[in-house]
């Protein structure tokens, strides 16, 4: 039943996704609510995502080794419980570690949605047309999230934003045990634990330091020994990767130049798109003056090209091949980012001058993520749908945290450096105090007479962070163009 697997796998990516981006709305909401303050509030974001990073890879080769559709019925199973238990608790120390819990079960769900795809539908035709539906369902996910949310507090409670997932969870179950078909890597034998425990380590300490070093202090002791374990655990993954006999992260892979090119525009949407997600609702509230409400609508612009143009780009990936279908994607998001940034100077900056960059971006992505999914795991054979779809998560979930940490200091940093130049003041601390209040929207009274004081500072540090996005994306589009190379 074709139908109802491509129905399974799609719920699951609504779920996932939904789930990204529906809970920052009710951010504000817990730390009034729950009596959180805002490092708590961040934890509740950062310990989904730190979760997803750190059973990527464990996952693909625990679906390879046990059965993908074991591993897709259990993670979602997971998921539904502890959607139960972040909707049940009532203090933020259980949220955060719920969170935790939920974000290992997402990203092992979402690994089991690719490699199931991959799997069921072998002809090309059909796993292009298959991939587009997952493109669009889960960009519907991701770009309705806010709206969702939004709309689940304002008619019922923010409990219930994670309540949701229970019964789909549910429901999903019963339709992966009926539909999806068994299938494992017959040579996966062993499992690779010590390349299990190393990466994940590796990932949980690196990705924590990244989104906790502006609390701790990049230098700090604690710091220090995150980064420090990090390495020495991904040095330790390397040489265990390279020495086993059935390695989890099979480097050979890379030969593969369709295989490189693709993990180049996985890498590359995460270095422009998807962070920049998080900070441009930020900029149409706090740089033009918008309530939550307007710049939810006016946020649709970025993320609803997303929902609608997947099966063009599958389509394109199919007549024109993807080493030149991916790279045109990601010189498309670029240059979206270069229209922002051109609208944001703009003598009247509105979301009318924002418009074609956002629209520009959006179809860029569209075009780029399903047809990357499609050629990691279609370079492979399909017994290692797993192992590869392992690699391209973890290289977007890698890049997208510290993308996160690397848009947000850039955009601190700029707004710093226009107050510090136009209030003339020496003092750093102050200066970045007043940056980091702007950036979070609350009213600084501290700047003095000029009521354009803050939007400029915004607006400079927003156009830092928009020439990052443009250049990350531009730089990763040569590389994958270079990688995928002039032959088929």
């Amino acid at each position: 039943m074709p139908l109802l697997t491509l129905a399974a796998v799609c719920l699951s990516a609504l779920m996932f996704g939904l789930e990204i981006s529906s809970v920052p709305v009710i951010l504000p909401t817990l730390e009034r609510v729950l009596h959180a303050d805002f490092r708590q509030v961040q934890w509740v974001m950062n310990a989904y995502t730190i979760a997803c990073t750190t059973v990527l890879m464990a996952t693909g080769t625990l679906a390879d080794r046990f059965g993908r559709r074991r591993m897709f019925a259990v993670s979602t199973v997971a998921f539904g419980v502890t959607s139960l238990a972040c909707g049940l608790v009532r203090n933020t120390p259980l949220l955060i570690a719920s969170r935790f819990l939920q974000g290992m079960s997402g990203g092992a769900m979402l690994i089991c949605q690719i490699a199931v795809l991959s799997h069921q539908f072998q002809d090309p035709m059909e796993r292009g047309r298959a991939f587009g539906m997952w493109g669009i369902v889960f960009g519907i996910g991701l770009g309705f999230g806010p709206i969702v949310g939004g709309a689940i507090v304002a008619l019922a409670s923010w409990p219930w934003v994670f309540l949701v997932h229970v019964p789909l969870a549910a429901v999903n179950g019963l339709a992966i045990a009926h539909a999806v078909t068994e299938s494992r890597d017959p040579e996966a034998r062993t499992l690779d634990t010590i390349g299990i425990v190393t990466l994940s380590l590796a990932t949980l300490c690196v990705a924590t330091y990244l989104t906790q070093g502006p609390d701790l202090g990049f230098g700090s002791p604690t710091a220090w020994g995150l980064i420090t374990v990090g390495v020495l655990s991904a040095a330790a993954f390397v040489i265990a990767e390279m020495r086993a006999v059935r390695p989890m992260f099979d480097f050979s892979v890379f030969r593969i130049r369709n295989f490189s090119g693709a993990i180049m525009g996985s890498m590359g949407m995460n270095f422009s798109f998807w962070p920049f997600m998080i900070y441009l609702p930020i900029y149409f509230q706090s740089g033009l003056g918008y309530d939550s409400v307007h710049a939810g609508w006016s946020l649709l612009a970025y993320t609803l090209p997303t929902v609608v143009f997947p099966p063009l780009g599958e389509r394109l990936s199919l007549r024109y091949a993807p080493r030149f279908v991916i790279p045109s994607g990601l010189f498309t998001i670029g240059l979206g980012f270069s229209f922002m940034l051109l609208g944001s100077r703009a003598g009247h900056p509105s979301w009318l001058t924002m418009l074609p960059g956002c629209l520009l971006a959006g179809i860029g992505l569209a075009v780029t993520n399903t047809p990357v999914t499609n050629t990691t795991t279609g370079s492979v054979s399909s017994t290692r749908a797993g192992m590869a779809s392992g690699i391209d998560m973890s290289a977007r979930l890698i890049s997208l945290a510290i993308n996160i940490a690397l848009m947000g200091s850039l955009l601190v940093s700029g707004v710093a450096m226009h107050l510090a130049a136009s209030l003339g003041s020496g003092d750093g601390r102050r200066v970045h105090a007043l940056a980091l209040s702007l950036v979070a929207g609350e009213a600084v009274t501290s700047l003095g007479s000029d009521p354009g004081l803050a939007h400029a500072a915004l607006t400079h540090g927003f156009a830092i962070v928009m020439l990052y996005g443009a250049l990350g994306a531009g730089v990763l589009g040569l590389a994958s163009l270079w990688l995928f190379g002039s032959k088929q």
